[in-house]
């Protein structure tokens, strides 16, 4: 897993689905984590507009460029529809933040040719 987490944080370009405009929530603490680390990151919260004034997308698809990574913080079975969503736009690196993450996702990811990162926060890296 130490390999692959290296691989991930070398890219440049995330999608945070589940950035929140809650500062107590790790989706805006892993959002503006990411963002200070110096990458490009794209709140995706179809609840939310603007993010610390960056541009809120409402799915992964709406996104205007392919994102490298895909760091999810929402509730697990929403996290296997994602896991789909990733697969059909070609996406093929999703971090599951823990508690994000069930057995049914990661094994759809391994099936898929989608690498898997879960059980360790992008934050410890």
């Amino acid at each position: 897993m130490e390999k692959l987490i290296k691989d991930f944080l070398a890219q440049k370009v995330f999608a945070v689905v589940g950035a929140s405009s809650n500062e107590k929530k790790y989706g805006n603490i892993i959002f503006k984590n990411l963002v200070s680390r110096g990458y490009k990151v794209y709140p995706v919260n179809p609840r939310l507009d603007l993010l610390d004034g960056v541009k809120v997308y409402p799915s992964v698809t709406s996104i205007p460029e392919k994102v490298d990574v895909v760091d999810v913080v929402i509730p697990p079975k929403m996290t296997e529809d994602l896991v789909k969503e990733c697969q059909t736009l070609g996406i093929t690196r999703v971090w599951m933040q823990p508690g994000a993450e069930s057995d049914t996702a990661v094994k759809y990811c391994k099936e898929n040719g989608i690498e898997v990162v879960y059980g360790v926060c992008v934050m410890m890296n």
